[in-house]
């Protein structure tokens, strides 16, 4: 049923009754004060009368009794309520003070600066860095930096001096050179005054430290990124570089995943540490982490949203083991003695532990490159000269390689003794040497090749030694020098 309710004052509130479950106690909009004969309360067939009251915004309706306030406005009318984003800068709230209880985070007043914005020229601000009293911007184009609590007055020559100010971000001022952290904040780390990060679109691997930026990319390892830094911005693989700071080894650690998004069981990927000691990068991994940091003096990484210890000496645990997958451990060089001359190969040794085998030997291309003559010259035909590699199969470990052939004793008994024979390395003088012998085909003119010949030819030999899965499995395995003898041909 419709009803017409009057109402004198602007500020006059209009309640509405609820009954509870209960049915016996009534509540106009959360009170209880409502008089029955007002209809505050009523039962059977009338129950749904009443429903509705009006209460004046002056205190018993009286002439000029105490009123009601407007209360708060709680909002504000603008000009242009469009959002805007600004991806170059920043704006911060009023202070937070946990000793005193003040805590103004999310106050941003209109009537003070609060924001301060870096060039819009390199891009949009990706990562930021607060250490003591300094501010680390970095854009996709540049990283500058900027006081916190004070600012910098500077002369017409250039010089500066800090000056106390009620100023919360000072003075924005870039680094030189042209290298910003592009759009990849995750292959930022820090270890004490030095920051490491990517640059994509430079292809270059930075640090920034006392001396400005430096591009640690160059530390023999150039082309590699260049390649590797520049695949991951294809429009189809939709990429990431991960970086950290391994605590345990004092090093950066930067994955380059080409295929994280789009692929992400894809074994495209490439994890690698630089060394400061060495100015080099010294290793690569087999895992690829979507996380790495440290906590303390232990190295953490995370994948798919397990966290995993990195160097454990915990009881079972495995040298070579990533995220429940065994890999060998490998290193991978070049024999290259007379460069000048063509040599053989005979042989392989090399000092350590037990547990290193051979996974390959092969040398340099040999032969002539594939030939196709101009079709204006008839006289000419097409020739295919095949390159060949000379190789070697794998050569076992000496505990790998190992048989036994039984043999009958010289005592007339029927006793046999078990001599022992290795079909790889074999320790002698407490150093571990192995033959080489050939698996490559013939190339034209070769008169001995294959198994009837021992070693490989060419310039260089490139070698790559690596773990068993036999030998003590998972323990640690030391590896001090690999050596192989070898003969100069003649005439060469």
């Amino acid at each position: 049923m419709a009803a017409l309710i009057e109402v004198k004052y602007f500020n006059t509130f209009i309640l509405k009754k609820s009954i509870n479950s209960a049915g016996n106690l009534p509540k106009w909009n959360g009170s209880f004060g409502i008089p029955t004969a007002k209809g505050g309360y009523s039962r059977g067939a009338a129950a749904n009368e009443n429903q509705w009251a009006i209460e004046e915004s002056r205190i018993r309706g009286g002439y000029n009794n105490t009123s009601t306030d407007y209360g708060a406005k709680a909002y504000l009318v603008e000009e242009e309520p469009n959002a805007t984003i600004r991806g170059n800068a920043l704006i911060y709230s009023g202070i937070f003070n946990s000793r005193t209880g003040i805590n103004n985070t999310n106050v941003f007043s209109v009537g003070e600066d609060i924001t301060k914005a870096a060039s819009p020229a390199n891009g949009s601000i990706q990562k930021l860095h607060a250490e003591n009293s300094n501010l680390t911007i970095f854009q996709e184009l540049k990283v500058s930096r900027a006081l916190i609590d004070k600012d910098a007055i500077y002369s017409a020559e250039g010089g500066g001096a800090v000056t106390s100010a009620n100023l919360t971000i000072g003075t924005i001022q870039p680094y030189k050179g042209m290298y910003g952290i592009s759009k990849d904040p995750q292959s930022f780390a820090v270890y004490g005054y030095a920051k490491y990060f990517s640059d994509k679109n430079n292809n270059a691997i930075m640090r920034l430290s006392q001396n400005g930026l430096e591009e640690i990319s160059r530390y023999g390892m150039l082309d590699y990124f260049r390649d590797q830094l520049n695949d991951i911005d294809t429009p189809i693989a939709e990429g990431a570089i991960i970086g950290g700071w391994d605590i345990h080894n004092k090093q950066y650690v930067v994955s380059t995943q080409q295929n994280k998004i789009t692929y992400p069981t894809s074994t495209d990927y490439n994890t690698l540490s630089f060394d400061e000691v060495v100015k080099g990068w010294t290793s690569f991994f087999s895992y690829k982490p979507d996380q790495v940091f440290s906590i303390r003096n232990n190295f953490y990484s995370l994948k798919d949203g397990k966290l995993y210890q990195h160097y454990s000496n915990a009881v079972g645990a495995k040298r070579g083991r990533f995220y429940n997958v065994n890999y060998p451990s490998s290193v991978t060089f070049v024999f290259n003695p007379q460069v000048n001359r063509s040599k053989n190969f005979k042989t392989i040794n090399y000092e350590g532990s037990n547990g290193w085998q051979i996974n390959s030997i092969l040398s340099d291309v040999t032969g002539e490159d594939a030939f196709k003559s101009n079709t204006d010259w008839a006289v000419y035909q097409d020739t295919t000269v095949p390159n060949t590699n000379p190789a070697t199969p794998a050569v076992y470990s000496y505990t790998e390689g190992k048989y036994d052939s039984a043999v009958p004793s010289n005592t007339g008994t029927s006793a046999v003794i078990t001599p022992f024979y290795y079909a790889g390395f074999d320790r002698k003088e407490n150093k571990y040497v192995a033959n080489l012998v050939n698996s490559s085909t013939a190339a034209t003119g070769e008169v001995l090749f294959g198994p009837d010949m021992s070693g490989i030819k060419g310039f260089i030999a490139t070698v790559k030694i690596s773990t068993d899965t036999v030998t003590n499995y998972g323990s640690e395995k030391e590896l001090f020098s690999v050596g192989s003898e070898y003969v100069a041909n003649n005439g060469y």
